[in-house]
């Protein structure tokens, strides 16, 4: 079975509070974007006189990434096949395109492909709704990339509202080299201490995705991250990428998630390609690719 773990965008990003238990409340606008990693799932009888829980194995194309029950996608896949008592061996191959630490939820989708890779291979029974529950116990992330398309999330994430499809555009992405710890961002924002300016305007950003506006969803006090004051300031590369991707022609360019990666809203993919590439010979240590918005349907 072969699956593309497509990569996602914050179109807007707010952080409203920290909660007692550590995490943060969040409300965000999700899309998703057409870069994506490979996933191939092969099941296979175990022999009769083996018995057991089936043995999941994953092969990666990158040496740096775990291939063991560290890495997301094994996990995912281990939580199903044991609720359900899957006793044949289950092998993962596993092409990573996504850049890793990012903000573009690459391991986040590897998890919940390999969900709904599972549940088909092994005719498991779950719906969505139900994937969608167990994959927040494997991240935050999963249950957005289980459903996939243009999401409003709130609560620490897991609370999704499916929203009208962002007009077709083209999008620029832009991973610095630069290493982002989740973790180091969000423990670093002090949300008492933001003004209301440092907060994106979400429900405008809702209203101008119900009118298929696109000038209006790029407006400033719309397409916005709260985390990049976090962020920028550590990374100089960042300010430097949006101010670059806009002179090229963007509507607006934003970070991505916690960082580093930058993208940029274009009004089609052929100006997005061409920012692209004055992007790769300014910035050769940055690593660009031009894609569009992925709709629900098309996944």
């Amino acid at each position: 079975m072969f699956l593309r773990a497509t990569a996602k965008i914050n179109l807007c990003l707010d952080v409203l509070r920290k909660r007692p238990d550590g995490y943060h409340d969040v409300r965000m606008v999700m899309q998703m974007v057409g870069m994506y990693d490979r996933l191939h799932l092969y099941a296979s009888k175990r022999p009769e006189s083996e018995k057991g829980p089936g043995r999941i194995t994953l092969s990666v194309n990158l040496p740096y990434i775990p291939a063991d029950e560290n890495n997301l996608a094994v996990k995912a896949a281990r939580l199903l096949m044991d609720e359900k008592g899957v006793t044949d061996d289950l092998k993962i191959r596993l092409g990573k395109f996504i850049p890793v630490a990012a903000g573009l939820a690459g391991g986040s989708s590897d998890a919940a492909m390999t969900m709904i890779g599972v549940n088909q291979l092994f005719h498991l029974g779950f719906s969505d709704e139900e994937l969608m529950e167990r994959g927040k116990k494997i991240g935050a992330d999963v249950p957005y990339c289980i459903m996939r398309g243009t999401a409003l999330s709130e609560g620490i994430g897991e609370i999704l509202t499916p929203l009208p499809d962002l007009p077709d555009c083209g999008i620029l992405l832009s991973k610095p080299s630069c290493p982002v710890s989740t973790k180091e961002v969000y423990g670093n924002l002090h949300v008492n201490e933001l003004s209301r300016d440092d907060h994106p305007d979400v429900d405008r950003m809702l209203e101008a995705l119900g009118r298929g506006d696109l000038k209006g969803i790029c407006e400033p006090g719309c397409m916005s991250n709260v985390l990049e004051l976090v962020t920028a300031p550590n990374h100089p590369e960042i300010g430097e990428l949006e101010r670059e991707m806009k002179r090229l022609g963007a509507l607006n360019a934003v970070m991505s998630g916690s960082g580093p990666t930058v993208f940029g809203i274009f009004k089609d993919i052929d100006e997005a390609e061409r920012a692209c590439g004055e992007i790769r010979r300014r910035f050769p240590q940055v690593r660009s690719f031009a894609t569009r918005p992925v709709k629900r349907e098309e996944l």
